[in-house]
């Protein structure tokens, strides 16, 4: 994306109430979300073995941070890209019903990241997951599951008015809900990214539905993993997916803004069918593929929400660096400090 420097900007809390704020965002949103999804904490690793399945593969190109752990016969560890296929391990370890589930803070490192006004080489986020009944594998499930996200960002960024007044309220009052699909035919000349903000600059905030499956032109919109969220599932004629995107217009910066990726996970069937159109069927041999394909894990919805991005948004910060500690390259700390942007 290239860092950005927005024109006049000034920071509207001091270092020290930022800190303070922070906690007040991670506090009120974390438990609005436990109580509208019914959802409990529980403690999540930083690192698992690598060669279970259990990481997260991202776009399928990120090198996972990953060192010889010595007690365990030099077998090598990976440090969590995020929690995808952990959380549902835990759903069915702990025999979760439908109807509730879990949340966890997630602690990353994606070396590999390009550095940006948005993107940090530290990643923190809530991980969340819940059991759904089979019946509740449908879009009508997931559009109400976002609707509750959506209204806990909303409740927590009054609350920050409160306690900030100075800090005007700036998402509507309701998220919309549109097709990679529609995108792609409405702006067939335009870029993904680029689809993103025309929709969310005209609705303020959107869940992109339908990420990680080919699209008419045969290309996605963006790349997901083949296996849990569900992307190929058709649910009406020409519109296949059950995941997607929350993305909101963010006002400093003049783009669109991701808060959130999430989706119904895949059943067996759907995932050795996603496997297959990626090309990685032999993943099923992988202990967290074979539970799955057994039957031995629940059907699921889950997603992250980064803690990071939230706090930006809502304090509206122009740099993440504003709310959370990590490295930075040096041209980009002497640019932003040359505009007065402050980094922790």
């Amino acid at each position: 994306m290239g860092l950005i420097i927005p024109s006049g900007y000034r920071h509207k809390l001091l270092p020290e109430t930022t800190e303070q704020a922070i906690k007040l965002i991670k506090d009120t949103f974390e438990h609005k979300l436990a109580r509208s999804l019914c959802l409990r904490r529980v403690t999540a690793p930083l690192f698992v073995l690598a060669g279970t399945g259990l990481n997260d593969d991202l776009n399928g190109v990120e090198h996972a941070v990953s060192f010889s752990v010595k007690a365990c016969g030099g077998h090598t560890a990976e440090v969590v890209h995020s929690l995808a296929k952990w959380k549902r391990t835990k759903l069915a370890a702990y025999g979760i019903p439908p109807g509730y589930g879990l949340y966890t803070d997630m602690n990353a490192i994606r070396a590999d990241e390009e550095l940006d006004n948005l993107h940090s080489l530290y990643v923190d986020q809530w991980d969340w997951e819940k059991t759904i009944a089979p019946d509740d594998r449908n879009i009508g499930y997931l559009r109400q599951t976002v609707e509750k996200i959506y209204d806990a960002v909303k409740a927590t960024e009054a609350v920050v008015y409160e306690h900030h007044p100075h800090i005007t309220p700036a998402l509507p009052d309701r998220i919309a809900f549109v097709h990679a699909e529609d995108l792609r035919r409405a702006y067939p000349d335009a870029t993904p990214k680029e689809r993103e903000a025309f929709a969310a600059r005209e609705h303020g905030a959107v869940f992109i539905i339908g990420i990680g499956g080919d699209l008419a032109d045969g290309k996605p919109h963006d790349l997901r993993a083949p296996d849990y969220d569900d992307w190929s599932t058709e649910y009406a004629p020409g519109y296949h997916g059950l995941n997607g995107d929350i993305v909101v217009w963010n006002r400093v910066l003049g783009i669109p803004f991701e808060l959130s990726s999430m989706g119904i996970r895949v059943d067996p069937a759907t995932m050795m069918r996603q496997l297959e159109i990626r090309g990685c069927s032999d993943r099923a041999s992988l202990s967290f593929h074979s539970s799955l394909l057994a039957g031995a894990l629940p059907p699921a919805i889950g997603g992250g929400i980064g803690q990071s991005r939230l706090c930006m948004l809502l304090l509206q910060k122009a740099h993440i660096g504003e709310v959370q500690a990590s490295i930075w390259p040096r041209e980009q700390l002497e640019e932003l400090a040359r505009a007065g942007i402050e980094l922790m």
